[in-house]
């Protein structure tokens, strides 16, 4: 009588995280996504541990509970993880104002973002 199994959205060999409400636009998010997408994921974390923007932090974090799932949920190998996809997504925005002249205001958008990692785990060529 229990409810049925839901089916994976992502291949059976991949593991997937997501990390929500991270506080930069997605313009400056993607350019962090970039520098670790089809890496090895000890490359990735090695570029994100140095890499001198300050959301990479957080994309580090969100890759590790990546690696995690992979490791722990999924049983694949962490020595033969890439990092498949990494894509960026719009979130909320605050809407803020400031004051202008002649009794006018101007606006000031905080956005949030949000990044997706998915990785995979790749078989090694003999």
């Amino acid at each position: 009588m229990g409810q049925k199994k839901n089916q994976r959205r992502i291949a059976e060999n991949a593991a997937m995280a997501k990390g929500r409400m991270l506080r930069t636009s997605p313009q400056k998010l993607n350019l962090v996504a970039e520098l670790i997408r089809g890496k090895k994921v000890d490359r990735a974390l090695a570029d994100l541990e140095f890499s001198q923007k300050r959301v990479s932090k957080a994309v580090k974090r969100v890759l590790e509970s990546a690696i995690a799932n992979a490791e722990n949920n999924h049983d694949l190998d962490i020595d033969a993880l890439v990092v498949d996809q990494a894509f960026v997504g719009k979130n909320m925005v605050l809407k803020r104002w400031t004051p202008r002249g002649r009794g006018r205001m101007g606006r000031i958008f905080k956005p949030f973002s949000e990044i997706t990692i998915v990785v995979r785990q790749v078989e090694e060529a003999a």
